[in-house]
């Protein structure tokens, strides 16, 4: 049978990278590990209130573990002279759920548009270098309910199917909420179906 594959790569945690200088202006770049585009808008601010003397803070982010989307931004350098660099970076370590920001202080000296496609790539491998890469796997969510008097059973198929607890409330009718990686899912899922003591429905 053919394996699904089910992890992908991402950063173990945030990383502020080394500075890079061309002709005056300092570049430095940073990673954030992100799920969601909630708190992208929110690590921008950070930067700009702590680096507030900066004259750009150019970005690119990609989200997703499947179905991936990105966004590019080049906050007022030239058209695709920061965010593509800084994107190109991303794939070129295949990482997703990842934010990098450079942040540029103009040292006076224009770079062109070749300089600065190189000074923005070279700030997002600086941070990516530096960046811890993990990879991790996809997961399923079920939300299952049963009679309390199912427990032992349920708990054993659990077990049986490597699939870890999230949550769970225990009274006389009894709600879990389970994870169970994507590759052995169907296998899971069919044991719960045989169970027939519960009712379940996947996030």
């Amino acid at each position: 049978m053919e394996e699904i594959k089910d992890t992908y790569r991402t950063i173990e945690r945030s990383f502020e990278g080394e500075v890079y200088k061309a002709k005056g202006s300092k570049f430095i770049g940073y990673t954030f590990f992100v799920e969601n585009e909630n708190n992208i808008e929110k690590y921008i601010k950070q930067l700009k209130s702590k680096h507030h003397k900066a004259r750009h803070w150019c970005y690119a982010w990609r989200l997703g573990t499947e179905k991936m989307r990105f966004r590019v931004n080049d906050d007022g350098e030239p058209n695709n002279s920061a965010g593509q660099p800084i994107y190109g970076q991303i794939l070129s370590k295949d990482v997703t759920n990842i934010l990098i920001i450079v942040v540029r202080y103009f040292g006076g000296t224009k770079l062109g548009v070749g300089g600065l496609i190189s000074a923005y790539k070279i700030a997002a491998q600086f941070v990516l270098d530096k960046s811890i890469i993990i990879s991790k796997t996809i997961n399923l969510e079920y939300n299952i309910s049963f009679e309390y008097k199912d427990l032992d059973k349920v708990l054993r198929i659990i077990r049986e199917n490597k699939m870890d607890i999230l949550s769970q409330k225990m009274e006389y009718n009894c709600e879990f909420v389970i994870s169970v990686r994507k590759n052995n899912a169907k296998k899971a899922r069919f044991a719960l179906d045989n169970l027939r003591c519960i009712q379940f429905n996947e996030n």
